[in-house]
C-alpha cells in the first residue's frame, strides 16, 4: 500500500485526447498539448494510414499514455471480414445507425467485431505503442454485447482499462448534449457493475467536441477529493483538411479545445481546486477498489 498515494486533499484527472490519427491537424494539437502537459492520454485509430509514421512524433513523449481508439464507423476496416460487409460502401466502416442496425439484424456479430478489434490491438503493438487502455470512436464499445467483447480483448491483450462512457446531466443543457446523455445513460446500464468501480469517473459528455473555459471552469470545481476522473477532449488544429468537411466542423471545435486546455487559466483551476494531473500508468486496483499510484 505504501506505492499508492492515501492523500484524500486532491483530486486525480486525466486528460484524454481522442482521435489520434484523424488527420495531421489533430495529431498536431494533441502532440502540442502533449507536450504543454495540459493532455496526459490519447487514443489512437489503428486503422489510420501510414500510422507507424504518425506515431513516431507521439511515442517521443515520454509522459504521454496511449491507448487504441476502437473503431468500428470511420474509415476502412482492417480485417478482410469486415471489409467484405462493406462492399456496397467501397470497403469503409458504415455510420453509426447502419452500424446499429447491422448489429441488431445479426448481420455483423460480435465475432467479426472481435477479429476487427483485434487487428485494431496488433496494429498498435507492432507500432510500438503500449497499450495501456481501450475506449472507441462515438463510442461503440459501449453498444448492448460490445462491451463485453472489450472486456475479453482487454483480457486477452492484459489492457488494465477500458472508458465506461458516463452521462454528464449537471452542466448547461443542450438539444445534443440531453441527447447524448439519454442514450449513453442507457448503454451504461448494460455494463457490469464490477466493471464500472474499475475506470475512472468520465467527463466531458456534455461539451463533447466543443469544451471551453467556461465548461472546465463548471466541471473541475465539482470533482471530489480523492477520486480519480478521466476528462474526454478533442483538441486539434483547424486546416483545410479539417474545414472541408462539414461533420466535423459541425461537431468540433479543434482549436478552442487546445487553447484552453493549454490556457494558464485551466493550470489556475487545477491548483485551486487541488487537481493533479495523471495518467492511466497511474491507476491500479487495490482491494477491489480504484487506487492511484505515486507520481
Amino acid at each position: 500500500m505504501s506505492s499508492f498515494a492515501q492523500e484524500k486533499r486532491c483530486a486525480y484527472l486525466i486528460v484524454n485526447a481522442d482521435d489520434f490519427g484523424y488527420g495531421p491537424a489533430v495529431n498536431r494539437g494533441i502532440i502540442d498539448a502533449a507536450r504543454h502537459e495540459a493532455v496526459t492520454a490519447t487514443g489512437v485509430f489503428a486503422n489510420a494510414g501510414e500510422l507507424e509514421k504518425q506515431i513516431e512524433p507521439l511515442l517521443d513523449v515520454e509522459h504521454l499514455d496511449t491507448g487504441v481508439h476502437l473503431n468500428l464507423t470511420h474509415g476502412f476496416p482492417l480485417a478482410d471480414e469486415m471489409r467484405a460487409l462493406n462492399r456496397s460502401r467501397g470497403g469503409q466502416f458504415p455510420g453509426k445507425l447502419a452500424l446499429i442496425k447491422a448489429l441488431i439484424s445479426g448481420r455483423l456479430s460480435r465475432e467479426i467485431v472481435e477479429r476487427e478489434w483485434r487487428s485494431q490491438i496488433d496494429r498498435c503493438i507492432s507500432s510500438g505503442m503500449e497499450v495501456r487502455f481501450l475506449n472507441s470512436h462515438e463510442h461503440v464499445h459501449m453498444l448492448p454485447g460490445l462491451f463485453v467483447v472489450a472486456e475479453r480483448l482487454a483480457a486477452a491483450y492484459g489492457i488494465p482499462h477500458i472508458r465506461v462512457a458516463s452521462s454528464e446531466w449537471y452542466c448547461r443543457p443542450t438539444a445534443g448534449s440531453i441527447s447524448r446523455n439519454v442514450i449513453i445513460g442507457g448503454m451504461k446500464m448494460f455494463v457490469p457493475s464490477r466493471l464500472r468501480s474499475r475506470a475512472p469517473a468520465m467527463l466531458g459528455l456534455a461539451r463533447s467536441g466543443k469544451l471551453n473555459l467556461r465548461y472546465l471552469k463548471e466541471v473541475l470545481s465539482t470533482l471530489r477529493p480523492g477520486g480519480a476522473y478521466e476528462l474526454m477532449c478533442h483538441p486539434g488544429y483547424t486546416d483545410e483538411a479539417v474545414e472541408l468537411d462539414p461533420r466535423l466542423a459541425q461537431y468540433h471545435d479543434w482549436d478552442s479545445e487546445r487553447q484552453a486546455l493549454c490556457s494558464k487559466e485551466v493550470k489556475r483551476l487545477c491548483d485551486v481546486n487541488n487537481i493533479r494531473l495523471i495518467g492511466y500508468r497511474h491507476l491500479a486496483m487495490v482491494d477491489g477498489r480504484l487506487a492511484v499510484r505515486q507520481a
